[in-house]
């Protein structure tokens, strides 16, 4: 019988945070993979835990899953697997663990505990019913640029985490492609110098232009503002005749049924007040 790999949340700052659940689950795992077995070692010890410790990251997450999988849990054995900080599978190399097992019949649990994102957002007092979580934006320049796209006209609150040797530059690009957004910066969660700042992306890139970012930063960002993305639609579509309306949407692959409904919404009208515009064009 396989054994079960357990995601296992660990403190993001303050110690006290850890949970018994995951404490007895360290305990007792026949192996623990941890992102940075240095960092581990550091919580394991305080907590005076002794178990097979081996290394588990971004490098080499799809060999050493393999690995994992074949060595240990089809074997029947458990394996913990933590992060530096926070909750495993939300950052890639545990998404690919996670994923490996489930194809694999192995059974996946979670047991919860410190996370950043929740921590931050659940402080910043922006609205939390509706959220998308983006982490540290993707290095690589064309993905980065496409995120920042979609996140113009993105409505609900983004998580965006972010380093402070790369802070500067990343409230600078926001504020260039977003504009001056609402933002809070939180910094140092959990432990003694914690804070969030209420501020926008133009303040608080100004203010860091300045003075040197220190700590782990997450970035709570509002949305974009409905209404004036219902204006810039407008405004987008009001130098266009009926029929070159129609043609956007027609070169998208849409049908001409389908074209012809998001134009009398674009427009705010009837699609049989459409359908006479275009008889009449």
């Amino acid at each position: 019988m396989a054994g079960t790999l357990y995601l296992c949340a660990t403190p993001i700052g303050n110690l006290e945070d850890m949970t018994f659940r995951v404490l007895e689950c360290l305990k007792n795992a026949d192996l623990i993979a941890a992102e940075d077995t240095r960092n581990t070692m550091h919580l394991l010890n305080h907590f005076n835990i002794r178990r097979p410790l081996t290394s588990y990251h971004e490098h080499n997450k799809y060999d050493k899953a393999e690995e994992l999988i074949a060595r240990h849990l089809l074997k029947g054995e458990n394996v913990a697997l933590v992060t530096d900080a926070g909750t495993p599978a939300i950052s890639d190399p545990g998404e690919v663990l996670a994923r490996r097992c489930m194809e694999e019949g192995i059974r996946v649990t979670s047991l919860p505990g410190a996370c950043a994102l929740i921590t931050a957002l659940s402080m910043s007092g922006m609205p939390s019913r509706r959220f998308c979580f983006e982490g540290f934006l993707p290095p690589d320049h064309r993905e980065r640029e496409h995120i920042l796209e979609q996140l113009k006209t993105e409505e609900r609150t983004t998580i965006v985490y972010e380093a402070p040797h790369h802070l500067k530059a990343t409230l600078r690009e926001l504020y260039e492609s977003l504009g001056d957004r609402k933002l809070v910066l939180c910094r140092e969660l959990t432990k003694r110098y914690e804070e969030a700042v209420p501020s926008t992306l133009g303040e608080a890139s100004d203010f860091y232009e300045t003075n040197e970012p220190r700590g782990e930063y997450v970035l709570i960002l509002a949305g974009a503002d409905p209404a004036l993305l219902e204006q810039e639609k407008h405004r987008q579509w009001s130098g266009l005749s009926p029929q070159e309306h129609m043609d956007r949407y027609l070169k998208t692959g849409m049908d001409r049924k389908e074209a012809m409904k998001q134009v009398a919404k674009d427009r705010g009208v009837s699609k049989r007040d459409i359908y006479r515009m275009l008889l009449g064009s």
